[in-house]
């Protein structure tokens, strides 16, 4: 139906998370449409990106600049370490503003089954970087899967050692949230966190 070039344009959305076939078609000829308004800077954009983007060699953030500006503001206390699974997780944090501390993406978490083990992961780099600076507290904000917690468990494990404290972020019911609503490990994650009120 359409030529072999907006078909290799679909394949090619259709590779990114959350498209499918019908949405990066609807997208690819949305671009097509608009070429100056949209396609023309995404192209551009993407150029840029591709060219000056970085992977921070401390902590695995992207960046234009390596260490990344995170790594290297002055004002973040380089005694508190967040671990993530991923940038994305990174970003989240950091919208919520409520982080002032520094972080280390793993890439990823450990999943026998996947075929991801420790040496896949930067985990190494992160038990480097808690033994050769002044690190009092790592933070695991990991996924509550299994693999998720896994990690956190052979993170924990290999930090034994050392005088860091380590913790986890709470799980349970979020704020604003209705039991009706939520799933059943979540009321039950809830349930074992409960606190005094």
């Amino acid at each position: 139906m359409a030529g072999p070039e907006i078909e290799a344009l679909i394949r090619q959305l259709s590779k990114l998370p959350g498209l499918g076939p019908r949405s990066a078609r609807r997208l690819a000829f949305a671009l097509i449409k608009r070429r100056k308004v949209l396609l023309d800077p995404l192209i551009e954009s993407l150029r840029l990106a591709a060219e000056t983007v970085k992977i921070c060699s401390a902590c695995g953030n992207y960046d234009s600049q390596d260490p990344c500006a995170i790594c290297i503001d002055p004002r973040r206390d380089g005694a508190l370490i967040c671990v993530v699974e991923d940038v994305a997780d990174l970003w989240a944090l950091e919208r919520t503003a409520s982080f002032r501390g520094k972080y280390h993406v793993t890439g990823g978490r450990l999943s026998p089954l996947d075929g991801i083990g420790p040496d896949d992961l930067r985990l190494d780099e992160l038990v480097s970087r808690v033994r050769v600076s002044s690190v009092k507290e790592i933070i695991l904000a990991l996924s509550a899967t299994v693999d998720g917690q896994t990690t956190a468990h052979y993170i924990a494990e290999r930090l034994q050692e050392t005088e860091t404290t380590i913790s986890g972020l709470a799980h349970g019911v979020p704020i604003g949230g209705e039991l009706d609503y939520l799933d059943d490990g979540t009321i039950a994650a809830a349930l074992k966190a409960r606190r005094p009120v």
